[in-house]
């Protein structure tokens, strides 16, 4: 048995697997879950019960929830890592790391310095609108953010440097790092990333309790209005809901890639990409394609590279869980797929790879040509690698530097810009039964 099924989207039951493909991709399942986990309770109500107890008791409920799912016990004071030992991680770090990093740090820098909209002076004149004065946009940079890095299954320095460099760049003051232990203490190559990008202020705190504590605040934790980074269901649940008390950069499913390819796509190559997306768990690959002779060709390579992994079992179990290699009628089908799954990831094979890519609608990120690996956006092409996954690259875009700055809005009328627009929008009180907006108009325009 093949470890990559193949799917024909004109036969009905591969129709049926096809959708159940979707439907664990979608975020339904996690909002909507009901499988009762221990003591009863969904994992949904038990992620209230911890935002709950952090919020009645600050630092004492985050570290009651530490030892329960931690299973390490804590004093709310060794709740933050001392400044020597990141000072340490950073000295004792293998100089080729550094050096990636570093490269990894400008790349994704100049990136965002270049992407950002340059905000304009406060009231500077724009086109006047039917003479009602001068109106402008100011960009603010949030006062302070909070970055969640996972570390449960591996360690993650490249999502210290997706997350924190954009906030930098946006002009955030204030950068805060929270991250579980691993086998009682922080990955040393996630506190190396954090010198790197000039981060000291890192809290030994995972989960749902993680993310309770950044929203809320406790008394050794300041509260921060945006909480930013991966994570598993019990995180995501947790920025969920919290939302509106903080922000949040996106409520994140499984990552994801899609690989369209045509019959000139290199086989060996695509099955390379969809297994290295594979090595998340869990995680999902989908290879689109009109040509059945290479779906054949990559389900093939796809078996004989998995005994290459080192994360072979996780990577079935991946390729179980929400994998395919999905055989439509048409090239132009195949767009209309990929627009349908508004993959987080996209790598496209095809023979004209720029022209496809100018007909995708939907999707995190795009990768175009054998020469692009998924990999380089991941770790140091320049775009944040946090991305919207489950089909909300629908109507979401990935973290960047605008994400966090706010706009706030500047009006200024003159009293001639007034007089000329205080008859329509007294109409317009009124019409609302709002009086007292009317009269806050006529008292200034006798005046």
């Amino acid at each position: 048995m093949t470890a990559l099924p193949i799917l024909y989207t004109n036969r009905p039951a591969d129709q049926l697997r096809l959708a159940q493909i979707k439907q664990r991709l979608s975020l339904r399942p996690m909002l909507l879950e009901d499988a009762q986990a221990e003591g009863g309770e969904s994992r949904a109500g038990q992620v209230r019960q911890i935002i709950r107890q952090v919020l009645r008791e600050g630092d004492a409920g985050v570290v009651d929830c530490i030892r329960r799912f931690e299973d390490v016990a804590l004093k709310a004071e060794q709740l933050r890592v001392p400044a020597e030992h990141i000072a340490a991680a950073r000295a004792q770090a293998d100089p080729a790391f550094v050096a990636a990093m570093t490269k990894a740090i400008a790349n994704v820098r100049r990136y965002q310095q270049a992407m950002l909209p340059v905000a304009p002076a406060a009231l500077t004149p724009v086109e006047s609108i039917d003479g009602c004065g001068r109106l402008a946009v100011r960009y603010v940079p949030l006062d302070r953010v909070g970055l969640y890095i996972p570390g449960g299954a591996a360690a993650y320095p490249s999502s210290v440097i997706m997350t924190a460099v954009p906030a930098q760049v946006a002009g955030v003051k204030s950068i805060c790092m929270t991250t579980p232990l691993r086998e009682g203490k922080v990955s040393a190559a996630v506190l190396t990333a954090a010198a790197l990008v000039g981060i000291d202020e890192i809290y030994t705190i995972g989960g749902a309790q993680a993310i309770a504590a950044l929203a809320l605040g406790t008394a050794s934790i300041p509260a921060v209005d945006k909480i930013v980074g991966p994570g598993n269901t019990w995180v995501q649940l947790a920025k969920k809901e919290l939302f509106g008390i903080v922000d949040i950069d996106s409520f994140a499913g499984p990552s994801e890639v899609v690989v369209l390819a045509d019959e000139t796509a290199n086989p060996e190559i695509a099955a390379a990409e969809l297994l290295a997306q594979a090595e998340h768990a869990p995680g999902s690959c989908l290879l689109v394609t009109s040509s059945e002779p290479l779906a054949r060709a990559v389900q093939a390579q796809v078996d004989r590279q998995l005994a290459l992994l080192s994360r072979c079992a996780i990577t079935i179990k991946a390729l179980e869980f929400a994998s395919a290699v999905i055989v439509v009628e048409s090239p132009s089908a195949a767009i209309e797929m990929v627009n349908a799954l508004a993959p987080e990831h996209l790598q496209i094979m095809t023979r004209d790879g720029a022209g496809d890519a100018a007909k995708i609608r939907h999707a995190g990120a795009i990768f175009i040509g054998i020469a692009t690996p998924v990999a380089a956006g991941d770790y140091l092409a320049g775009p944040s690698h946090v991305l919207p996954t489950s089909g909300t690259a629908r109507f979401f875009s990935g973290l960047s530097a605008e994400s966090f700055r706010k706009r706030i809005s500047v009006v200024e009328f003159d009293a001639a810009a007034l007089a000329a627009c205080a008859p329509a929008i007294e109409t317009l009180a009124m019409v609302e039964g709002f009086d007292g907006h009317a009269r806050s108009v006529a008292v200034r325009n006798r005046s």
